[in-house]
């Protein structure tokens, strides 16, 4: 799909269709949970070495659930800004219950 977004408004939505699989949105809360904690050990530490597993631990998650759970392409290949973002913003909806986990 080559389709363009002007707006996160016109790109979350299509975000989330391309995260219907449960274990897919499980393994991507994973990834960026461990990035989250991986980042505030890293700089309360001052170990900042840790700050190159960072997208190891994010995409090697979601890619796994893009591959062989969704069986698409990543949203980052084509849209890096707002897939980042997304995948925040999914991170929140589900930890707040907005999103079925």
């Amino acid at each position: 799909m080559s389709e363009q977004f002007d707006t996160f408004r016109n790109f979350y939505p299509h975000y989330l269709e391309e995260h219907s699989n449960r274990t897919s949105r499980r393994l991507h809360v994973a990834g960026t949970g461990l990035v989250i904690l991986t980042c505030i050990v890293a700089l309360a530490s001052g170990t900042y070495a840790l700050l190159w597993l960072l997208p190891l631990l994010g995409y090697g998650f979601a890619w796994v659930g893009h591959f062989f759970f969704e069986r698409n392409k990543p949203a980052t290949f084509r849209s890096p800004f707002y897939s980042l973002l997304a995948d925040f913003v999914m991170f929140r909806d589900i930890l707040t219950g907005r999103i079925r986990f």
